[in-house]
C-alpha cells in the first residue's frame, strides 16, 4: 500500500460508519447490477415464446443451490402465469421484475454515493483544518524560505485533489470489481467458452492502460508545483502593485505570468490527454471483445445450436455490463495517480518538524519581576553570524535602546526574545528562567510587539485592536486609542471604532496604521514592550504624537526600543550601539556623546539630515 494512502487512513476514522455503509451499498449495487441484466432473460423468453411449460414447482435444498433455485422458481412462476393468466400477464410480471431490479440497483448506487460524499467532504474539512493549524503553528523561519503562493496551492488545490481522487479507491476495490465478479459468475453459468474471451480482454486492457498512466504521477507533481508558483506570482503582484506600476514593470510581470501559465497549459494538456485516453481506450478494447463474442457466440447459436438465442442476448448484455466498470477502473486508477502526487505535497507540509515548540516541562509564567539576561548569544539566519557573542541585561522598568546601521542585528534581538527564532548558542533568560523553558503562550503574553510594518487585518478597527484581548470593552478600546494618540482620527470615521480599514489597513495613512498598532499593544498591556523601529514610518508630526504616547506607555514598563531615529531614544536608561552583530558602545545619551565615538557620529549624521 502506498505510504500516502496509509497516512490518509487516520483521517477516515471519524467517518468509519460511512465507509462501512458505502461498502455494503456498493456490494448490493454490484449484485443488482448483474440481476438487472439476468431478469432480461425471462422477459426475452416470454417475448420469443421459447419457454416450455414447467409443471413441477422447485424445492429449496440449501444456500449452496440458491442461484439455481431462484432461476427454477422464476421460470416456474412465469410458466404457470403463462398457462393460467395468458402471456400478457407473464409479460407484465417480467417487465415489473426488470423495473424493480433496476430500481434497487440505482437506489443502492445513490445510497453508496450519499455515504461517500459525507466521507469525502468530512475528510476534506479535517485535512484543511489540520493544514491551516500547521501553517499557523510553523515558525516564521519556515516562511522566509517558502513562497506563500505554494503553501496556498497546497491547501486549496492539492487538498481538493486528494478529496476528488483518493476516495475513488473505495470504488476501485469494492463497487467496480464486484460488479465484474458477479457478472462473470452469471456469464460462466451461461457459457464457459464465451467467458474465456472476457478473461483475455481484462488483463490485456489493464496492461495497455497502465503503460499509458506510468508518467502521470510525475507530471501531476510538476503541474501542482507550477500552480504554486502561479498563485505566488498573483499574490506578489497584488501586494506589490504600487511598486510594479511605479517602476513600469508591468511587462516584466506579464512575461513571468505568461511563461508560468504556458508551462501549466502544456502540463495540464498532457495530463488531460492521458486521462481522456483511458475511457475511449477501454471502450474500444471492450468493443473488440464484444465483436469477437458476437462472431463466436453467433456460431454457437446458429451453427452448433448449443446456446439459446435469448440466453446469448442476455450474455451480450452482461458482457457490456463489464465494460462500464472496467472503464471506471481505468479512469479511477489515473485519478489515484493524481491524488498520490497531491497527497505527497500535502503531507510534506503536515510532517514538517516545528523546531520552535514547548519544552516537555514548560513553565507558565504570568509576571515579570526582575530582569532579562541575554548571555553570549550567537545567531545566524543562513551562513553568516548576525549576532556574535552578544550579551545584555535589561532591568525591570528600564528603557533600553538598540541603535546602529541597518544589518547590525537590532531587529534580530526582537525575533529572538519573542522566540520567532531560537538562538544557535548562548541563552536568553527572563527572571533567571531560560525562555526555551517557558510555555510559548505565556512568554508571548508578557511581550508586546510593535513592528516597523504596521500589520493590520481586513476587519474593523475594534477587531484589530482587540487581537490580544478578545473580551475588551468599547471603553477599553477607546482608552487604548487615546493613549496611542489615535482616537482623534478614529472618532471622525463614519462608524468610529467599527469602521472597516480594508486589506492591510490600506484605507488609512502610514501614521494612522502605526498608531493603531501601538493602541493594540497598549490594550494588551504586557510588562515587556518591544518597539521595532515603531516610529520610522511616521511623518514628523505623527512621530511627535506617537512619541508622547510611547513615553506614557513606557513609564511603568520594561521597554526595548530598536531605533533608527536617534531623537526618539535620548531619554532611554541605556543606549546600546551595535555594529555587525556586536556591541561597540553602551551608556546614556550624555555618556555616549562624551565618548565621541560611533554614537556621536550617528547623532551628527542625523542632525545634518
Amino acid at each position: 500500500m502506498d505510504q500516502n494512502i496509509k497516512k490518509l487512513i487516520p483521517f477516515t476514522k471519524p467517518y468509519q460508519s460511512h465507509i462501512v455503509w458505502n461498502i455494503v451499498f456498493n456490494i448490493l449495487y454490484a449484485l443488482f447490477s448483474t440481476l438487472s441484466m439476468i431478469t432480461m432473460f425471462p422477459l426475452l423468453e416470454v417475448l420469443f415464446k421459447k419457454s416450455t411449460a414447467v409443471i413441477k414447482e422447485p424445492t429449496y435444498t440449501g444456500i449452496q443451490d440458491i442461484g439455481q433455485f431462484g432461476k427454477d422458481w422464476l421460470f416456474f412462476t412465469i410458466s404457470d402465469l403463462n398457462q393460467k393468466q395468458g402471456p400478457q400477464f407473464a409479460l407484465l410480471l417480467a417487465v415489473v421484475l426488470v423495473i424493480v431490479t433496476f430500481l434497487f440497483k440505482n437506489l443502492f448506487n445513490y445510497l453508496a454515493s450519499y455515504h461517500i460524499t459525507h466521507l469525502k467532504n468530512g475528510v476534506l474539512r479535517d485535512l484543511r483544518q489540520k493544514m491551516y493549524y500547521k501553517i499557523i503553528d510553523l515558525p516564521i523561519s519556515y516562511y522566509s524560505e517558502k513562497r506563500k503562493g505554494d503553501i496556498m496551492a497546497r491547501m486549496l488545490g492539492d487538498v481538493n485533489e486528494v478529496q476528488n481522487s483518493f476516495f475513488t479507491i473505495l470504488e476501485l476495490i469494492v463497487k467496480e470489481p464486484l460488479t465484474i465478479v458477479f457478472t462473470i459468475i452469471a456469464m460462466l453459468n451461461i457459457s464457459v467458452n464465451l467467458t474465456l474471451f472476457v478473461f483475455i480482454f481484462i488483463p490485456v486492457s489493464g496492461f495497455i492502460i497502465s503503460k499509458i498512466g506510468k508518467s502521470l504521477k510525475s507530471k501531476s507533481t510538476r503541474a501542482q508545483q507550477e500552480s504554486g508558483y502561479f498563485i505566488s506570482l498573483v499574490e506578489e503582484s497584488l501586494s506589490g502593485l504600487k511598486v510594479v506600476k511605479s517602476y513600469n514593470a508591468e511587462s516584466q510581470f506579464k512575461k513571468r505570468f505568461d511563461n508560468s501559465i504556458d508551462r501549466l497549459l502544456q502540463l495540464t494538456n498532457s495530463i488531460g490527454n492521458k486521462n481522456n485516453l483511458a475511457s475511449p481506450l477501454s471502450e474500444f478494447m471492450g468493443i473488440v471483445t464484444i465483436a469477437t463474442l458476437l462472431w463466436y457466440g453467433g456460431n454457437l447459436v446458429l451453427v452448433d445450436k448449443t446456446l439459446e438465442g435469448s440466453l446469448f442476448l442476455v450474455y451480450m448484455l452482461l458482457s457490456y455490463n463489464i465494460l462500464t466498470p472496467a472503464k471506471n477502473i481505468s479512469k479511477a486508477s489515473y485519478a489515484v495517480k493524481n491524488g498520490l502526487a497531491a497527497a505527497e505535497r500535502v503531507f510534506e507540509v503536515l510532517e514538517i518538524e516545528n523546531a520552535i515548540t514547548n519544552h516537555h516541562e514548560a513553565i507558565i509564567k504570568d509576571t515579570f519581576d526582575s530582569k532579562i539576561e541575554i548571555t553570549n548569544i550567537n545567531f545566524k539566519y543562513e551562513d553568516e553570524n548576525v549576532l556574535k557573542d552578544f550579551s545584555l541585561d535589561v532591568m525591570k522598568g528600564q528603557t533600553v535602546a538598540l541603535v546602529g546601521q541597518s544589518g547590525s542585528g537590532k531587529s534580530t534581538i526582537a525575533n529572538l526574545l519573542t522566540r520567532f527564532y531560537d538562538v544557535n548558542e548562548g541563552s536568553i533568560q527572563i527572571d533567571g528562567i531560560a525562555i526555551k523553558q517557558l510555555e510559548l503562550h505565556s512568554l508571548r503574553n508578557m511581550i508586546g510587539l510593535v513592528t516597523q510594518d504596521s500589520i493590520l487585518f481586513n476587519d474593523s478597527i475594534r477587531a484589530n485592536i482587540a487581537l490580544g484581548k478578545e473580551d475588551a470593552t468599547d471603553n477599553e478600546i477607546i482608552e487604548a486609542l487615546k493613549i496611542a494618540n489615535a482616537y482623534e482620527f478614529v472618532k471622525e470615521l463614519p462608524k468610529g471604532i467599527h469602521t472597516n480599514i480594508g486589506d492591510s489597513g490600506n484605507k488609512l495613512s502610514g501614521g494612522q496604521k502605526q498608531r493603531l498598532s501601538i493602541a493594540r499593544a497598549v490594550l494588551k498591556n504586557p510588562p515587556i514592550m518591544i518597539l521595532d523601529e515603531a516610529t520610522s514610518a511616521l511623518d514628523t508630526e505623527s512621530e511627535k504624537l506617537v512619541q508622547v504616547a510611547l513615553e506614557n506607555m513606557m513609564q511603568n514598563r520594561t521597554s526595548i526600543v530598536i531605533a533608527h531615529r536617534l531623537s526618539t531614544i535620548q531619554k532611554a536608561h541605556k543606549i546600546v550601539v551595535m555594529q555587525k552583530g556586536r556591541i561597540v558602545e553602551q551608556g546614556t545619551h550624555e555618556e555616549l556623546i562624551a565618548l565621541n565615538g560611533t554614537y556621536n557620529k550617528l547623532v551628527s549624521m542625523q542632525s545634518l539630515e
